[in-house]
């Protein structure tokens, strides 16, 4: 395993405290490497060899690499995931003041661990919108507090002696996290502390996206430095891992290649920023558009391209094999994992699949494949969605991870580095 490689995966999760900083590092990094921008709601002007993004919103993100020489068998390779995660998200109106602590009032986001949550320095990070002269355009500003500035403590052993028993946690009770002592008056607001971070005055303060997160930093453990610690790895992996393909593209890469970082995977999609929106739509039709494909050819090129949707997958826990699969065993440091389901929760494709069993042994990534235990249903993907609107083959695939949904998620560091390697051979494989 390259130090430096996995070094950059951290940073990059490290930097990416919500939706909205994923894609800013994003457009970062593309920048870093000749991406050029475009304006989504405009036509766009483009050139053969060149690559491009567009951001119809703030936590969305397409980016695409134009080979030199696009002909009628040119085909899209689209690789798909996700920028969001569950976490808690600060709620209008958020200062509780309750027996000289101040509290915020905050909501779930996704299904998160709950308990993971406790006991944890955390930050805050979003977007806040600001008065403007223009009603149509108030001001958008992207914030990142970047150090300590909550906690959710636990309730004492002693006064919860069924906590190791397991006790359930009320959302609206149990959840609240301090920012300050002082009762109403003595502590200042929370609008008027988000006001003094922003350097403006608090009634020009309108309204805000804003979401707690860890402040503790990803890292590398085990006796061999084998597992990597991190918060986000649903589903920043892939993200990062469609990044580096899409920053060490070839010059003589052949096909059209394309990633999409949608928003609000946890919560289901169906947001305009979702992947299970007709977003993905008019972003390909623009691109078709744009290259002069035939009308009548348009169909065909659908058709015939092909998708990866890439997000996490469940590991075999060491302490609970019996939640698994009894033949299909998903490990650690073991390759790229395949999801398959019979009930379509994966976007299942025997031909797709072989297709990308093929690439993996002519790369030489190793794979695995998953399926849930018959009488445990899983979760869907944005595979199943979108495949259902823009047919196309399209595999569901990640890299196993074993504590999703946690505030901390654990990964092997060789996965890491075989998704990059398997999503930079889709790209190019002619």
């Amino acid at each position: 395993m390259n130090h430096k490689f996995i070094q950059s995966f951290m940073h990059f999760v490290d930097e990416s405290h919500t939706a909205y900083q994923t894609i800013e590092e994003c457009k970062k990094q593309l920048k870093e490497v000749g991406y050029h921008a475009l304006p989504f709601s405009k036509s766009w002007n483009l050139e053969y060899g060149k690559k491009y993004y567009t951001c119809p919103y703030d936590t969305m993100l397409f980016a695409f690499a134009i080979p030199e020489s696009v002909t009628q068998s040119t085909r899209f390779r689209i690789i798909s995931s996700h920028t969001d995660y569950p976490c808690f998200r600060i709620k209008p109106n958020a200062d509780l003041y309750e027996h000289g602590f101040h509290k915020l009032n905050v909501e779930s986001y996704g299904g998160a661990i709950l308990n993971t949550w406790l006991d944890r320095p955390l930050s805050i990070a979003g977007k806040v919108m600001l008065a403007s002269q223009q009603a149509f355009c108030p001001e958008s500003r992207i914030i990142d507090f970047h150090r300590p500035m909550l906690s959710i403590p636990n309730l004492a052993i002693h006064m919860n002696h069924e906590v190791n028993a397991g006790v359930a946690l009320n959302k609206q009770i149990d959840l609240m996290p301090v920012i300050a002592l002082g009762e109403k008056g003595e502590s200042p607001s929370f609008v008027e502390i988000l006001a003094k971070e922003l350097d403006v005055e608090a009634d020009t303060i309108l309204d805000y996206d804003l979401y707690l997160y860890a402040t503790e930093k990803s890292c590398l453990w085990g006796a061999n430095d084998e597992f990597c610690s991190a918060p986000r790895l649903d589903n920043l992996s892939s993200v990062f891992g469609q990044l580096y393909a899409l920053t060490h593209l070839p010059e003589d890469f052949q096909q059209i290649a394309i990633s999409a970082f949608y928003d609000n995977e946890e919560v289901g999609s169906k947001t305009k920023q979702g992947a299970d929106s007709s977003i993905t739509s008019l972003f390909l039709n623009k691109l078709i558009q744009a290259l002069s494909f035939p009308r009548d050819c348009a169909s065909d090129l659908l058709f015939e391209s092909f998708m990866l949707s890439a997000d996490v997958a469940h590991a075999t826990h060491p302490n609970h094999r019996e939640k698994h699969d009894v033949t299909n065993l998903t490990k650690l440091n073991q390759g790229i994992v395949l999801k398959l389901s019979g009930t379509q929760r994966y976007a299942t494709d025997t031909a797709a699949i072989a297709i990308l069993q093929q690439l993996c042994q002519k790369a030489e990534i190793p794979y695995q494949k998953f399926v849930n235990r018959s009488d445990i249903p899983g979760g869907s993907t944005l595979g199943s969605l979108t495949s259902s609107w823009l047919p196309m083959q399209t595999v569901d695939l990640g890299i196993p991870i074993l504590a999703m949904h946690s505030i901390r998620e654990m990964a092997g560091v060789q996965d890491i580095a075989s998704l990059c390697k398997l999503f930079q051979a889709f790209y190019t494989e002619a």
